[in-house]
């Protein structure tokens, strides 16, 4: 879990380039990027675009830290409800 955390803040830190907010091209690269696998849509610049637009609490047209980590955490929560519809998928084979 350590490794797994690790990587949610450095993927973040370096699409942000040390910055404290995502602006929309760095959102819209971390999404095609980095979750092309786990989000239908990914590839639809308009469907990011509204997605980042959904995550932005305080309407700066940003994407800070908590907003992504809204978004990591609805990600997961999605995996594992797919997860316990089929416990199968666990199992690497």
């Amino acid at each position: 879990m350590d490794a797994a955390i690790k990587t949610v803040v450095s993927v973040y830190l370096k699409s942000s380039k040390g910055k404290e907010n995502l602006g929309g091209k760095e959102f819209q690269s971390l999404v095609k990027n980095q979750l092309k696998n786990i989000l239908t849509g990914s590839e639809d610049n308009e469907a990011v675009k509204n997605m980042r637009q959904q995550l932005d609490n305080n309407q700066d047209g940003k994407v800070s830290f908590q907003e992504y980590m809204n978004l990591i955490g609805y990600l997961a929560q999605a995996v594992s409800e797919q997860q316990w519809k089929n416990p199968l998928s666990l199992i690497k084979q």
